[in-house]
């Protein structure tokens, strides 16, 4: 059986993939910055190279 270590940031509109060590988790999901387990309240980005989520 394999073992999940990474996926794709739980915050829908973010490309970011985590690894599930070092990720936010927030409500059982997994998060690649505060950005987007918060929510995105001030319409910022998770800032990472590549990505442009904000909702």
């Amino acid at each position: 059986m394999a073992t999940v270590t990474q996926m794709k940031c739980a915050c829908e509109s973010c490309l970011c993939i985590v690894t599930i060590s070092d990720a936010i988790q927030k409500g059982g999901q997994y998060f690649c910055g505060q950005a987007c387990a918060d929510g995105h309240p001030s319409g910022s980005g998770c800032g990472h190279t590549g990505c442009r989520c904000s909702s």
